[in-house]
């Protein structure tokens, strides 16, 4: 079993510490849930992958939050990829996950993975406003163009439009959005969004059901934005889209959603390792890597 750590969604700028930290363990085939769910808690990053059952072109994947298990994880794929690709996999890995199958195309420096088909619907009003709430935020600063509204997909994720100016003030209430994931079961980021030009859009993503407070780059948030662009014709497809993300959490990241006229998303970005881990090392020095 070997432990890794990447950076994926890296910046094109040289800068060490761009990209969402995220584990990935591979040959992960006789551990148990616990012991994934220790080794997440240990490892500290929003999201570490598992990964078993692996053959040069597929491999089963298992994603821990430090807290629990979810669905699907979009860095840590891009991770996943990029660790396959080093160890000599095929230029297309399918991965399987709890989503769904999810193709991945990988090269030893960048990945891009083919999302599973998302759904999109309103988010209720009363929902919303707590939510609002919840977030610190006020209907007057929505984006009026792009209407808040819930994606199911890999993870079911609300989206939240602001006007220009309004990511920076986000201060979120963490308890408040966390008892409002609990109860509505949203496993997934909650994505606060600002369109800056057509095809460039900011993101800034709470995530206290992950057990953090904001992850600096979420690719299955991004791949929900891309299909509800489309889903509500806001968007002149097929089309490519950048999200940039985690500039707040001192992770600044870059995400590339690709949005066809029809059919399955895809999301790329690059990965960068830091280093290997040994299966049994402490939790001190787990921690200096991730910090």
């Amino acid at each position: 079993m070997e432990i890794l750590t990447y950076r994926a969604f890296t910046t094109t700028e040289s800068d060490p510490a761009s990209g969402n930290p995220a584990g990935g363990v591979i040959d992960a085939d006789a551990l148990s849930r616990n012991e994934m769910l220790h080794i997440a808690a240990e490892l500290g990053f929003s999201e570490t992958a598992f990964l078993s059952a692996i053959t040069p072109d597929s491999a089963r994947v298992r994603y821990f939050t430090p807290l629990d298990e979810i669905a699907f994880c979009g860095h840590a794929t891009i991770a996943s990829g990029v660790a396959l690709a080093r160890r000599g996999a095929a230029p297309v890995v399918r991965l399987e996950t709890r989503a769904g199958e999810v193709p991945v195309e990988v090269s030893r420096d960048a990945a891009t993975l083919t999302a599973v088909d998302s759904t999109v619907h309103p988010l209720a009003d009363d929902v919303l406003d707590e939510l609002l709430d919840a977030l610190g935020l006020t209907r007057s600063q929505l984006d009026a163009d792009l209407p808040a509204a819930f994606v199911r997909g890999g993870n079911p994720h609300p989206i939240v439009f602001v006007r220009a100016g309004v990511l920076g003030l986000l201060d979120h209430d963490a308890d408040a959005v966390l008892r409002l994931q609990n109860r509505e079961g949203w496993d997934g980021t909650v994505p606060v969004v600002h369109r800056e030009s057509g095809h460039r859009f900011v993101s800034r993503n709470p995530f206290p059901r992950g057990g953090i407070r904001e992850d600096p780059a979420t690719g299955s948030a991004a791949a929900s934005l891309g299909y509800y662009l489309r889903a509500g014709g806001h968007l002149s497809v097929p089309a490519t889209i950048e999200v940039a993300q985690g500039a707040e959490t001192g992770h600044p990241s870059l995400i590339t959603v690709q949005v066809p006229a029809e059919g399955r998303v895809r999301v790329g970005g690059t990965a960068a390792a830091h280093r290997r881990l040994e299966a049994g090392e402490t939790h001190d020095k787990i921690v200096l890597v991730a910090g």
